[in-house]
Order: structure tokens, then sequence, then C-alpha cells
């Protein structure tokens, strides 16, 4: 019997595995680097030990370590969460040698997974269809095909070719970034990714809990995950439940796990690889099923019985979305700082199945939670159970249109954009559904009227919190004066660039007039920001009521709610039309130091993975200079024009942060 268990894992995944530990008495341990130290995983265990590994990254990659915290607390068992340690073979056996309950697949089975041309193979001989799959370049018969690293995880580093002429290269660099080899395999336009989800014990029963829909990817990993799938039917749905069961079988395979398979248009299907890990969309699969799959999974560990003996019912339809820190409209860049405010409304409950349809949230992060850069990007997943599938992302549309997230820019919008999608409703689905659909990029927030509103509810807040913390005169209407005078401006960085807003208020304290306006950049060195405007139509506004965190603004005969949460310069805006980031700028700003002609500035906090030239080197334009690792991608960072590198302050390893200096190049 499992009685205190370490969770080798941080965030969401430790917090949704002490959840199901609480409910049945199991005792547990949270792991932590000093990245992590506030976590709340960290608080929420009975038992918590500091890793030192260097890097948070390294430090939760560290298996001894994590054997030792073990040793010291007294657990006796080890779940390895969902990263990179639940596929590792060697630190399964060495759990297992440490005399501990691994609550994972077997290391021999690891050991075969890990992999994933050889696992093809065995599952081919099971007649399991499968892509063909080639190794040496010479031998790809036709085009395009998607290269894979052999041991990849999560989809790092796989590319698509489409000519012979770049094969060659594609395959080296794909090795260089994976560090592994590498194999090709035909790629298939137009196709879905379908999981079946599974469950095997020791004593030979293996249940698929139905499948699931994971084809809204980017970078092929996925954001959207639902299950049942609107594609798979019936007599498809047991179709792939079958072959999943064969393949686990052929592969000795114990424990948690999903099957994983493209599905064509035509019904056809091929097995892509066994997961050997309790997904992170496995909170679809509990809402529809109604088990609790950690549970489950501890169970098989101790070495128990299925309780089911087969796949059970599908109850309704489940959607989740992973919100994540990263900015898709600047090619998916990682986001870290602060994050002020994480709220979602009417959540029904979090970490485990749900009685009843509703909104569940799992989340690794709550307010005043710091998002670094070495973990995986996702914040929380939010998932919708309901009757229907319409239901369903309606729901979970509407919950994420209401959810403050403050402090650190994420891919919010676009789930909305993509639930709310004709084609997503429709069910028509494939894995290049992003890219073949670029208005889901564009913000919630994206009419001018609804920006210019948002700027004015910002300004009337600051105003607010300006006149309540007063010294002097406080009572006094914001801006009155005796005489009728100018009118009061604010100048903030929107979305779009520097915005200026302003407004005058009568002797009663009422809205008089407003405007906003763009702002050339140039004019932010200059005085005389405030004076007439170029003033352009703007709804008929009346102020309902504002103090410094709430707005109420009579908009053409509307009422609209905008709930302003200032931190610092920063005014962060949400409303029924969508959220928006203001910073205000100094009317007097310092001068800032100007960087060298040349100058290559990191886009991104990370870390400097590959440096592939020299001082002295002369590069042309488009030749990728370095790479930048954060979140567990990698990021290039190529020359803007031909040149010659004339400075290049950074090395491997080094840590940088946004805005540092990477390289300097003299153009040619």
């Amino acid at each position: 019997m499992i009685r205190r268990l370490l969770v080798a894992d941080r965030g969401e995944i430790a917090r949704r595995v002490f959840a199901t530990c609480r409910l049945v008495g199991i005792e547990t341990v949270a792991v932590y680097s000093d990245a992590d130290s506030d976590a709340p995983h960290v608080g929420e265990a009975d038992y918590a030990v500091r890793l030192d590994g260097g890097t948070p990254a390294a430090a939760y990659l560290r298996g001894d370590l994590i054997i030792t915290a073990a040793q010291r607390t007294g657990a006796n068992a080890i779940h390895p969460g969902n990263g990179l340690l639940a596929e590792d073979p060697d630190f399964a056996a060495a759990v297992v040698d440490a005399g501990m309950i691994w609550v994972g697949a077997p290391a021999k089975t690891l050991a075969t997974l890990r992999s994933k041309s050889e696992t093809k193979i065995i599952v081919a001989d099971a007649r399991v269809p499968v892509l063909p799959t080639f190794t040496d370049p010479a031998k790809v018969p036709d085009f395009p095909v998607l290269i894979k690293p052999d041991a990849g995880i999560g989809g790092a580093g796989m590319r698509v070719v489409r000519d012979a002429t770049t094969l060659a290269e594609a395959i080296a660099s794909t090795r260089r970034e994976a560090g592994c080899d590498v194999y090709c395999e035909p790629y298939v336009e137009d196709v879905r990714h379908i999981e079946i989800p599974i469950l095997a014990d020791e004593h030979g029963s293996v249940v698929p809990f139905g499948e699931r829909e994971c084809s809204v990817q980017r970078r092929y990993q996925q954001i959207i995950e639902e299950t049942p799938s609107p594609a798979v039917d019936p007599g498809l749905r047991e179709e792939l439940c079958r072959a999943a069961i064969v393949a686990v079988r052929a592969i000795g395979y114990v424990g948690a796990g999903a099957v994983e398979f493209l599905l064509d248009s035509e019904g056809d299907f091929w097995f892509l690889e066994l997961t050997p890990t309790l997904q992170a969309e496995h909170a679809v699969t509990e809402c529809v099923s109604g088990y609790d799959l950690v549970r489950l999974q501890l169970l098989v560990a101790e070495g128990g019985v299925l309780p089911m003996p087969g796949p059970p019912p599908i109850r309704g339809h489940a959607i989740e979305v992973r919100i994540c820190a990263e900015d898709p409209a600047y090619a998916w860049l990682p986001a870290s700082g602060t994050l002020h405010r994480f709220a979602v409304p009417d959540v029904a409950g979090t970490f485990r199945p749900l009685p009843q349809p509703g909104l569940r949230l799992d989340a690794g992060v709550e307010d005043g939670s710091v998002v670094g850069v070495h973990p995986d990007p996702t914040l929380a997943k939010l998932i919708a159970w309901a009757p229907t599938r319409q239901e369903a992302a309606r729901m979970l549309a509407s919950a994420l249109t209401r959810t403050q997230l403050h402090g650190v820019a994420t891919n919010r919008d676009l789930l909305v954009r993509v639930l709310r999608h004709h084609s997503f409703r429709a069910g028509d689905l494939d894995t290049n559904f992003l890219d073949r659909r670029p208005e889901v990029f564009a913000p919630l927030l994206s009419a001018v009227d609804a920006v210019r509103i948002s700027c004015l509810a910002a300004a009337l807040a600051g105003a607010a919190g300006r006149r309540a913390a007063a010294a002097v005169l406080g009572s006094l209407p914001s801006g009155w004066r005796n005489v009728p005078s100018g009118s009061q401006t604010s100048v903030y960085e929107g979305p779009a660039g520097p915005v200026e807003v302003g407004y005058r208020m009568n002797r009663h304290g009422e809205l008089a007039g407003w405007w906003v306006r763009a702002v050339d950049p140039e004019e932010l060195d200059l005085a005389g920001l405030g004076q007439a405007p170029v003033v352009d139509d703007h709804p008929r506004t009346v102020v309902v009521e504002a103090d410094n965190e709430r707005v109420v603004l009579d908009v053409n005969g509307i009422r609209l709610t905008f709930n302003v949460h200032r931190v610092g310069v920063v005014s962060y805006v949400d409303s029924p039309e969508g959220s928006v980031a203001l910073r205000e700028l100094s009317r007097f700003p310092l001068p800032a130091p100007e960087a060298a002609e040349g100058s290559l500035i990191a886009p991104l906090p990370g870390a400097v993975r590959r440096v592939l030239v020299v001082p002295g080197q002369r590069v042309r334009a488009g030749e990728l200079l370095l790479t930048l690792e954060a979140m567990k991608l990698e990021h290039p960072v190529h020359a803007p024009s031909a040149g010659v590198v004339a400075s290049l302050p950074v090395h491997p390893g080094a840590e940088v942060d946004t805005g540092e200096l990477l390289a300097v190049l003299d153009p040619e």
C-alpha cells in the first residue's frame, strides 16, 4: 500500500495528484526548485523538499536528488507527474531499486518506448496500422515527409520537409535540436490527432476510455482537447479501442497512458506512439467517464485490479483548453512575469471529477505567482462539461472571456476565437486548423470604439484613484476648475502603439466630452501633449459610476461595466468587449540609452542553447546565429541582413533577459 507519495513534478500536475491523495488518505511530498519555493503545489503538500539542481529546469530532472528527497521524508512511492521523468526507464528502475513503489509504466516497457521507431515495428507486427518509417534519407520515396526525433516528447523538433533538396539539412537540424536519432515518415495532410486513453493492470486487464480529439495544435503541441471526437462514430470508436488494446498488449504496457493515432477523412487511421504518462488532458476523460484516473493509477501501482469490466459509457461532452503564457501573435513567444490576478468565474470544482456538468479548473498558479521561462508554458487547464458539444464550447468561451488574467501575456483570446469559430463549432478540425484560419489570432478587443472606451475607463479610474488618495480637497470632482480649462489627458501604450485620451468634466462632475487619438512615438519626446487634439467621432458616453476599480459607462444608450485593476503604471481593463493592458506613459520621460547600430536584442528571456557564429565571421541575411531555449521550445535568432559579427557577448548556457544584447552586426 502507498502510505506517503512524492510527486516528482511541479505545478498543476502535482496539485492534481495531491488532490486525490488527500481523498484516499495518502500523505504527500512535494519537491521544488528555488524559483518555485512559493508555488501553490509546495504549500499543499504535507512535506516539501528543496532541490539544488542548478537551473529550475535541471532541478526537476535530477532523479538522484528526487529519490534522496523521498528517502529523507519517508515516502514509499514516487509519482513522476507527466514530464520527462515519467518516460525515463533509468529513473523508474532506480525508484524500484530503492525499494519504493513506482507509479508509472515498468522500466522495461519504458526502455522499449524510448525508441518510437522500434515501438512502431512492434505494433506493426501485431497488425496495427502504422505509417512507414525511414531512417536513411536516400530511401525516402515520396514527399512531403515529417522528421521526428526518435526519443522526442511533446512534438519538440518535428519538421515537415516537402522536397529532397532540404531533407539532409532538416535532418541534421532536428538531430542537433533533439539530441537523439531521428526518422522520417510520410506527412499526411488534413488529418486529425486522435488518442485512446487506457489503463492496464498487471493482471491482464486493459481498459480504453473512449477517444479524445487533440487536433487543435501549435508547434505539434495540442492546446484544445475534447471527448468524444465529433469525427468518431460508435463503429470507428470500437475499431480504435481494439487497435489500442492490441498495441498495449504487444508492448506489455501497465499503468495509465494513451495510444495516439492519426485519422484521415476516410476513416483510415495509423498508430503514432504510446505516451506512457497521465496526460495533461485526462480531465476531459474524467468528466465523461466519472472515474478518477489518478485514483485508478494509484490502484494499479499497488497491484490492484481495475474495477470496471470494459470501457465506461460516455456521459455528455467535455472540452479542455490550455491557458498558456505565450503570445500567439508573435510566433508563440513565451511570456514571463508576475501573474497579478488570475480569476476564473463560475468554477464548479478543481482537480477532481465533477459531480454534474459545469466548469473545472486545474491550475498551477494563483494571484501573485511568478511565471518563469524554464517550465512548460501551461498556466492552467479550464474544462467545460455539458450535455452536448455546442453547450460545452459556449460555456467555455464565455468563461474565458470573463476570466481576469493580468500581468502575463497569454493565448486566452485565441482560445476564445477558436471555440467560437464556425469551423470548430461544425467539428471541422485537423492538425493544421490554426495555420489555415489566421483570423483566430486577432485580439478579442479589436474594434476601434472598444479600445477607445477601454482607454477612457482606464483614465477615469486613474483619476478617481488619485482623487481618493488626495491629501487636500479630495472631495472636489476630478479636474474641477473655477473657470473652464483644458481637458484632462493621459497617454497609454496600447496594443497598437501610444494613444492619448482626454476628457472634460462639467461643474457637476459629469463627462462633458472626450476624445482619443493615436500618438506618433516621436511626439512622446516633445512637450505639449494635451493640446488641442485631432478629434474623431466618438460614441455618446455618460459616466454612470467611476471609482479606482470599477467604471460604468452608458455608451449610446448601452450600459457597460469596466473592471480596472491598476498595478504600478499598468491598467488592466476587463469588460464584455474583451481585455486590454494599458501602460500609462510619463509626461516627462527620461531619455533611454540607444543601442548600437546592428544590435540584436533578446526578444524573450531564456537560456542561450546554441551559438553558431564567432566574432569576425561574415554572415548572410537570414543566417541562423544562435538559439534561445524557453519553456521547452527553441527560438532561433537570425541575421536581419548580411554583415560581420562585431560582438558576441553571450555563450551557450548563458541566461538572458528580454532586451539583453545578444550580438552586434556590422551591416554590409
